[in-house]
């Protein structure tokens, strides 16, 4: 594959992720006018939210099978076709429960397009070469997740929570015709897998049977870890800085984007660090920089100490996530689409166990204890997986 076909191929797939988290956290800032025109209050309004991220979750283990049965740069472009047309929808929807019915069928096929472009880059780039590929697409989540709800606040303001769905829907509308045109000249992005061996049903299966294998098992629970102890704790960043330092809710709200500059800062240095470092090193030094920084952020004395500490979580989080990321795309090369979806359904499910264990904990506890915990268990999960990293044996 030349350089140019690959940097544009992954340059579209950055694009179709930045559209995939942009519209995952454009929702936040809209509960309020949502709910004010359905004359609802904001948590009732969140039904609009919580029914993306139940499909958004709950589905990754579906993705990846049907990846790698019908082609996945096919099944991203489809995706981000079909998630357009439910943009637009939900930009005109005559009730609440009208929104929160398309949302739920949105988030289905949004939380496909990184799972599956994850995958796809696994499949065409060498393992050598992963790292610093995946830490760039990484470049259009992060813009997504940074800036998703910070525009969607400031278009909602000025022209109605109406018009970020319709610029939602553009966007990734923009992105599906760049998908389809890689498509026609990119024989990579369009080469027709082999026909299955099994049915489909069995390939659902086999995603969860892949965690017979052992390093499988490593990474699954490592990532599932990470999110538990990462997103429980991030997760109460904002209410721990509007109560210690009296921020406002927009400010302390808003400070969480130091987060994503982090990692924007890890992907723009990847290919600086990953030569450096190597794997095992980019994990340690990922958890210690996570851990510094939510402890940092859980004692600081000011808010310039509490930026300082969220763009340092930030840029360990992601380094840590990217060496997972890539040994997510290698640790079953067989059925490459199947592993990603595990990984990604690890993800979701330990950030979701997370914040439910962290909301009762700060009911009980509050803010500091919790991410002291967080902070101590990061430690020991990137020193645990750094060790599995050194020890093991036959890695590509």
């Amino acid at each position: 594959m030349t350089d140019a076909l690959h940097g544009r191929a992954v340059l579209l797939l950055a694009l179709a992720a930045f559209t995939s988290a942009a519209a995952t956290r454009a929702i936040d800032p809209l509960l309020v006018p949502i709910a004010q025109e359905f004359g609802t209050t904001p948590g009732g309004a969140s039904v609009a939210a919580t029914a993306f991220l139940l499909s958004y979750g709950l589905l990754q283990f579906f993705h990846g099978p049907m990846g790698d049965r019908i082609g996945k740069y096919r099944l991203v472009f489809f995706y981000t076709a079909v998630s357009s047309l439910s943009m637009f929808v939900s930009a005109w929807v005559p009730t609440l429960e009208a929104l929160a019915a398309v949302r739920l069928a949105s988030g289905a096929m949004v939380g496909g397009m990184i799972t599956l472009a994850l995958a796809w880059i696994g499949d065409v780039v060498a393992y050598e070469h992963r790292q610093k590929v995946l830490a760039k697409f990484m470049i259009g989540q992060l813009v997504g997740v940074g800036g998703g709800a910070a525009i969607a606040g400031l278009v909602a303001e000025l022209y109605g929570w109406r018009m970020v769905f319709v610029l939602l829907g553009f966007a990734m509308l923009a992105v599906a015709l760049g998908l389809w045109a890689e498509l026609r000249s990119n024989e990579f992005a369009r080469r027709v897998p082999r026909a299955p061996e099994r049915s489909f049903a069995a390939d659902l299966r086999g995603v969860f049977g892949l965690l017979r294998r052992p390093w499988v098992r490593v990474v699954f629970g490592a990532v599932a870890f990470e999110g538990l102890l990462m997103y429980g704790s991030l997760a109460f960043v904002p209410l721990h800085l509007h109560t210690t330092l009296g921020m406002s809710v927009g400010a302390s709200g808003a400070m969480v984007m130091l987060f994503a500059g982090g990692g924007l800062a890890y992907a723009f240095s990847a290919h600086l660090l990953v030569p450096r470092l190597g794997e095992q090193g980019i994990a340690r030094v990922g958890g210690a920089s996570m851990a510094i920084g939510m402890a940092l952020t859980g004692f600081a004395p000011s808010p310039f100490a509490a930026m300082a500490g969220l763009f340092l979580a930030g840029v360990g989080f992601y380094g840590f996530h990217n060496t997972l990321q890539t040994n997510a795309t290698q640790m079953a090369p067989d059925a490459r689409g199947s592993g990603v979806s595990l990984f990604a359904f690890g993800m979701f499910g330990g950030s979701s166990l997370g914040v439910l264990a962290g909301s009762f904990f700060v009911d009980g506890a509050g803010t500091r204890p919790l991410f002291v915990c967080g902070a101590a268990g990061l430690v020991l999960l990137a020193v645990y997986f750094g060790a599995r990293l050194g020890g093991r044996r036959g890695a590509p």
